[in-house]
């Protein structure tokens, strides 16, 4: 995700210093504001995946709860 000067705004932080540099250090960054800014991607891209991830997850539920897919037991693990 690209930050375009016009999208920035001027923000005052107390932060715990020592977080911020472990993180700058993890994400490779150059400044701490850098450090922040990739921090803030890595969340939303996150977030991004868990809600796909959730929706399949969904998906995949409901084909199987409506018949349309089924799950074969090739191990013989699930018979009683």
């Amino acid at each position: 995700m690209q930050t375009t000067a016009r999208n920035r705004k001027d923000k005052h932080f107390i932060l715990n210093q020592r977080k911020l540099d472990r993180a700058k250090k993890i994400l490779g960054a150059a400044t701490e504001t850098e450090t922040v800014e990739r921090a803030l991607d890595k969340v939303i891209s996150e977030e991004e995946a868990n809600r796909k991830a959730w929706a399949a997850h969904d998906k995949f539920m409901k084909a199987l709860a409506d018949g349309e897919i089924g799950i074969i037991d090739v191990y013989g693990n699930l018979e009683e």
